[in-house]
């Protein structure tokens, strides 16, 4: 029987290069995603062509009702789960932290912590009632270690928080055979510097970059399937870096 991954934010991005290579891998995929339907509908049908079962998981996992639907889906149709690549969140346009109000920091943590803590317990209840173990990856940043000042230093503080959170995740768990891991993505070519305020983010800051490049969705979902394999089966608790040395 094949093995399933939960993948949120799996409709683009790094989320999608996940969900492309876990299918080419022999995993079956739900594949969550807050409201591009017809950007994760072409992501399932190209999984779906590479021999995997997919499920699309609609939901915002910053709403607990919402978290609750993804999984009750997800037992229904596969009754199991084996991994969680914990890849949904936000950013914001570009400020400083003067310029921020309330609303937006409530979102940001809403989102990026809050609901990423939330769909890992859902995830840990699962692979603690199957008594099989299981692996979870939480997607960080760079930011969190850079403070992205000038930027968003609340995107930065969230991830920050993930760190924190796997760690203290890991050593909750690593005892029952579950595997809490993080990656912090670098200069990375995805969607989410447009949404940022700033679509040519990468390119304008790849001299930066020690390796003088920006890096692909598909390299930093390489560094996430490989923490998922048995390949990493004695890696707990760490973040690793795909930042080009950044």
């Amino acid at each position: 029987m094949k093995p399933v991954v939960l993948i949120t934010g799996g409709s683009s991005g790094i989320g999608a290069a996940c969900a492309q290579i876990a299918a080419e891998r022999g995993w079956n995929i739900a594949l969550n995603y807050r409201s591009s339907t017809a950007d994760a509908e072409t992501v399932a049908e190209s999984c779906r062509a590479a021999g995997a079962d997919v499920l699309l998981c609609q939901g915002d996992v910053s709403d607990p009702a919402a978290v609750t639907a993804v999984y009750g889906q997800l037992d229904a149709h596969f009754g199991r789960l084996d991994a969680l690549i914990n890849n949904a969140g936000i950013v914001d346009q570009t400020a400083r932290l003067v310029d921020m109000d309330h609303a937006r920091l409530h979102r940001m943590f809403s989102v990026n912590v809050v609901g990423a803590m939330l769909v890992a317990k859902e995830a840990v209840l699962r692979m603690q009632a199957a008594g099989n173990g299981g692996s979870i990856v939480n997607i960080s940043s760079a930011a969190a270690r850079l403070g992205s000042g000038n930027q968003y230093v609340d995107y930065a503080a969230s991830k920050a928080a993930i760190d924190c959170f796997t760690k203290g995740l890991s050593d909750e768990v690593s005892g029952e055979n579950i595997r809490v891991m993080a990656v912090r993505p670098g200069l990375i070519e995805t969607e989410l510097h447009a949404k940022g305020g700033e679509p040519g983010r990468a390119d304008r800051l790849a001299h930066m970059v020690p390796m003088k490049r920006k890096g692909s969705a598909e390299e930093v979902a390489l560094a996430i399937m490989w923490l998922l394999s048995d390949e990493a089966s004695y890696v707990t608790g760490s973040t690793l870096d795909v930042t080009g040395g950044r």
